[in-house]
């Protein structure tokens, strides 16, 4: 199974942008938190189904793993898939001016 493209899930989006430092799953989880300032927490339970299927898809790879610690890594095909998910939210936010335009006309 290949990632084919097409909208992310908010998991899939956070762990891609976390992943591109290497880290485990703790590791990830803490990390997501910060980098959406707290408004994603994701539990395990989640984390760990999105880093199989995205393992899976060739989005990331198992680093290493030391039996308890598994460290995982963006692949090529992952970061590109990350910024092509970025420019489409970009491009959203861009269409969405004319929300602002509202406003500024009320």
């Amino acid at each position: 199974m290949k990632y084919t493209g097409g909208p992310m899930t908010e998991a899939m989006y956070y762990v891609l942008l976390t992943l591109m430092n290497p880290s485990h799953g703790y590791g990830l989880m803490n990390a997501i938190a910060e980098v959406s300032n707290g408004r994603v927490n994701m539990g395990p339970g989640t984390l760990y189904g999105v880093l199989a299927r995205m393992q899976k898809e060739g989005l990331i790879v198992l680093m290493e793993s030391d039996g308890r610690r598994k460290t995982y890594e963006i692949t090529s095909g992952g970061e590109q898939a990350l910024r092509h998910e970025y420019s489409r939210l970009q491009a959203l936010i861009k269409d969405g001016k004319v929300l602002k335009e509202g406003e500024m006309n009320e």
